[in-house]
């Protein structure tokens, strides 16, 4: 498999930690590089379920090295829980994961002037999680940011605290918001540094030899590709870069050492938080959360639901440089009579097969529909690609032609035996 990026090619949610768990048979190491604990993946593994935040999903597989890079933000607290977490349900982590030291961390202030900001923009607001995270790489941006390495270092970690806090107790008062205790932080902090300890090194060094040795690695991406800091539906975005180049600059491993990117997106279209969503289908909605799917994994929140969108997909293809694609929730739509998929936009007169740049206009498109009809029947016990039904096979024909890349994997449940590699 060489090394692999793999991205959302929606808006996140498209079932990436599926994917992800199910190619680590050809991986050595699976590498995190944004994002923070605002992201989740779920997995069930022998009709068990387990949703990770920070760990790469590849920490459920024995022998496999699991790296969060320097482009990830870190809550430790969060970190440290999640691990616990693990532990407790016989998921052994010792050497088998590595954390950058020149992650940011997320400090309990970000969090408050993250709720504070998303309050104070009313209707106008994104529906961030309040984990955090923006805050985080906004301070990242502005040279203010603490770090692991600094973390683990218990002196200048408590000075640098002493200062940040101080500062952003000023805005904080400003926003009629209780201010930050420093001593409850800096010791809950350092109790987390010291269960993080083992894990933290240079994360670059120890990629670069591992390329070196010929192992396969596997860049885990957060989200998807319209919730990307520069090509996303900005402002309703994340605070980092969700897409292919994402891999390259959060994890410290150059361009030329990137062999392919597989792109993943689901059977329809899904989105949470706020934001344009130009073939959002409420009755789509109904029936998908009836089955019980389509609830955040970090949050619980009700996705938004809707279409295939090709227009938003062959864009995130060109994005991305994606070579394969892997599409999920197929069985979601068994049941549906007539599926319907987006092959454009309409504009204010215009025909549009790429999105508009900006948020306001991708507002204001019109999906343009093509009809297809429905398998009405189970697609959860095909183990092979003959077995889905022919009507399927076409449906997801149809939307990798559209999509403009090779379709590689369907998936058709839950579980890593619902997987179909083409």
């Amino acid at each position: 498999m060489a090394n692999t990026i793999l991205v959302g090619a929606q808006w996140g949610d498209e079932g990436k930690g599926k994917i992800i768990d199910f190619l680590m048979d050809e991986t050595h190491v699976v590498v995190r590089s944004q994002g923070g604990n605002n992201a989740g993946h779920t997995i069930v593994l022998e009709n068990e379920k387990y949703v990770l935040h920070l760990i790469p999903s590849g920490i459920l597989r024995r022998g496999k090295t699991c790296v969060i890079g320097s482009g990830v933000v870190i809550d430790p607290v969060a970190l440290v829980s999640e691990i616990e977490g693990l532990r407790a349900r016989g998921i052994k982590i010792e050497r088998n994961l590595l954390i950058s030291e020149s992650a940011h961390l997320v400090l309990p202030y970000h969090q408050a002037l993250d709720a504070q900001r998303e309050m104070l923009k009313g209707h106008n607001k994104i529906g961030t999680t309040k984990r955090g995270i923006g805050p985080a790489y906004g301070d990242k941006a502005a040279r203010t940011g603490l770090r692991i390495g600094d973390l683990m270092q218990p002196d200048i970690f408590a000075e640098k605290l002493a200062g940040r806090i101080r500062d952003n107790n000023v805005i904080l008062r400003g926003l009629n918001v209780k201010p930050m205790s420093y001593k409850r932080v800096l010791t809950a902090y350092q109790a987390a540094a010291e269960v993080l300890r083992p894990f933290v090194c240079n994360t670059v060094i120890y990629l670069h030899n591992a390329i070196s040795k010929g192992k396969n690695l596997l860049f885990e991406g957060a989200q998807g590709t319209y919730l990307d800091l520069d090509h996303g539906t900005y402002p309703f975005v994340t605070s980092s870069n969700t897409t292919a180049g994402g891999a390259c600059t959060g994890s410290g491993v150059p361009p030329h050492r990137m062999d392919h990117v597989i792109g993943v997106m689901k059977a329809y279209t899904t989105r949470v938080g706020e934001g344009p969503f130009p073939t959002e289908n409420e009755k789509l909605g109904h029936i998908l959360h009836d089955m019980g799917r389509e609830f955040g994994a970090t949050t619980g929140r009700a996705r938004r639901c809707g279409w295939f969108d090709a227009v938003a997909t062959r864009y995130a293809a060109i994005l991305n440089g994606i070579d394969e694609l892997a599409i999920t929730n197929l069985d979601g739509l068994d049941h549906v009579e007539t599926i319907q998929v987006c092959v454009g936009y309409r504009l204010e007169g215009r025909i549009l097969h790429t999105p508009p740049s900006l948020a306001r206009d991708v507002e204001k498109c019109e999906p343009i529909y093509k009809k297809v009809v429905g398998w009405n029947c189970s697609t959860a016990d095909a183990r092979t690609y003959r077995d889905l039904p022919l009507k399927a096979r076409k449906y997801v024909e149809l939307i990798a032609s559209l999509t403009g890349a090779k379709l590689a994997i369907v998936s058709v449940g839950a579980s890593r035996a619902q997987t179909i590699r083409l």
